[in-house]
């Protein structure tokens, strides 16, 4: 092989390497993340299950991932109920009981 070809050989390795790297593995990462839910922020905490620690009425108090938080329903709930995360407003979370006899219900 004379050097023509080994030249051109490699600066057409180089710029398929240089594709693939730069244009076909960036675009198959961002596909794959918009399939995944938020780890962050308030989008996160939607359709997460929490436990009541406090309830009077229509608001109270609910346990999620440790961190306690004002929650409101409108249902009446009571102490150690698991409730569903249906919408988050500021630091106020809406939430809707999980039906006991679902086997999908963590247990808290």
């Amino acid at each position: 092989m004379d050097g023509g070809k080994l030249f051109l050989v490699i600066a057409l390795g180089v710029l398929v390497f240089e594709v693939v790297e730069h244009v076909i593995f960036p675009l198959v990462w961002s596909w794959s993340m918009r399939r995944r839910s938020p780890l962050i922020g308030m989008e996160s905490m939607l359709e997460k299950h929490a436990q009541v620690l406090r309830w009077n009425r229509t608001t109270g108090i609910v346990r999620l991932e440790g961190e306690e938080w004002k929650a409101k329903s409108s249902k009446v709930l009571a102490p150690g109920d698991v409730v569903r995360i249906t919408q988050v407003d500021s630091l106020t979370l809406t939430v809707v009981p999980v039906a006991q006899e679902n086997d999908t219900c963590p247990k808290l």
